[in-house]
Formats: structure tokens, sequence, C-alpha cells
């Protein structure tokens, strides 16, 4: 991997990490700005670097950076009723990623993030069951319902940043280079 790419993605993480801990509580499960950061990252970097932005960011707050919702850090996040989402970012961003880099369309960003979303609304239901004992529609009308709106809302802006950041993104690193 060249500098360049790991400055990309060392600088995207740092995007995720300041925009992730905003939050405003709506029920145990509180809307962020994380899945706004990754969609925005996701998509301009692509599916194994915005994964390994994604990654960087979670290995930080594990480590007792406070990074994730709420400026918590530490590893109890990840095994507390949120965890499965934090986790789920990591399948998130990679199928965000993909769909940004194979779809020639400027739909692809606005699909790759709902596909990605469904895949993080799946890890983090499932772990919020299993760490809450807890069946299925109780789960998804606490950690699904509630957040449809503003993650289309999110989607939203995220891909239209997308589409007008990647390419002067691209002209930018291509620009240092020469």
């Amino acid at each position: 991997m060249k500098t360049r790419d790991l400055t990309l993605i060392g600088v995207c993480a740092a995007v995720i990490c300041v925009l992730a801990p905003w939050k405003i509580n709506i029920t145990l499960i509180p809307v962020t700005l994380a899945t706004f950061a990754i969609y925005l990252v996701s998509a301009v970097l692509g599916p194994v670097k915005g994964s390994l932005a994604v990654l960087i960011y979670i290995l930080l707050g594990a480590m007792g950076l406070p990074v994730f919702s709420g400026f918590v850090g530490g590893f109890q996040a990840l095994v507390g009723p949120t965890g499965g989402y934090i986790i789920g970012y990591v399948p998130m961003a990679f199928i965000i990623g993909y769909f940004s880099k194979a779809m020639k369309s400027a739909v692809k960003y606005p699909l790759g993030m709902i596909v990605g979303t469904f895949v993080l609304y799946a890890f983090g239901t499932a772990w919020f069951c299993i760490s809450r004992p807890s069946a299925l529609a109780p789960a998804l009308a606490a950690c699904v319902l509630p957040f449809i709106g503003s993650d289309l809302i999110k989607i939203a802006a995220a891909s239209i940043a997308a589409y007008k950041l990647k390419p002067a993104l691209a002209k930018t690193v291509s620009a240092f280079v020469l």
C-alpha cells in the first residue's frame, strides 16, 4: 500500500473518530453521526481502505480512546448492547465501498449504503438479542424502526457528499503525486 493510501486511511479514521461520538438519545441505542461518517468514508475510499479506516476507529475505541457514542471508549463498549453495531460497521463499510467501486451509476452510493445499513441492523439487532435476552420483534422495535428515518437522511447527505468529494479527492491526490 502506498503512503498516500495510508495517509487517506488515517485521515478518514480520524474523521470517524471526530464525528462518531456525537449522539442523540432516543432509545437504548442512540442516533449518532458514526453511520454518516462511515457511509462517507467507505464510499470515498472503497471496500478495503474504507474497512481499514473503520477497523482503526474500532481499535482506537477498544483501547480506550473516547470515540464511541457519547464519548465512550474501552473494550466494554464492544460487549455492551450496542457492540454489535460497532462490529457491524466493518462489513457495512466493505459493502458500501464495494458498491461505490463496482458500479458506474450515481445510484451506487445510496444503494450500497442501504444494503450496508441492512447488514449493520442485522449485526446490531442480533447482538442486542444476545446481550439483553430479547425476542426478535421487540429488538427490531428498539434497534431498527426508530432509526430508519434518520439513516435515510444520513444516506442522502452522505451520497451527495461522496458524489462531490470522490472526484475532487482523486484530482487533489493526483495533483500532489505529479
